[in-house]
């Protein structure tokens, strides 16, 4: 069971490298442009600011698992 968790964290952790998410509007605005290193830097920003949260509440809730425990 915590190999299996530790390659789920591992995953998640590696998953933003990966993932391109982006709304319509940015993307329309941003591919227009000739500068795709602030496309770049939009888009990861965008995946980071989606994830954390949910890093953060998984651990919250894996910390009062194991108390409960």
């Amino acid at each position: 069971m915590k190999k299996i968790g530790l390659i789920l964290f591992l995953l998640l952790l590696i998953a933003p490298d990966f993932l391109q998410a982006q709304c319509a509007m940015c993307r329309a605005v941003l591919e227009s442009g000739e500068n795709t290193t602030t496309a770049e830097g939009v888009n990861n920003g965008i995946v980071y600011l989606m994830a954390i949260p949910y890093i953060l509440v998984g651990g919250v809730f894996y910390f009062i698992y194991k108390k409960m425990k």
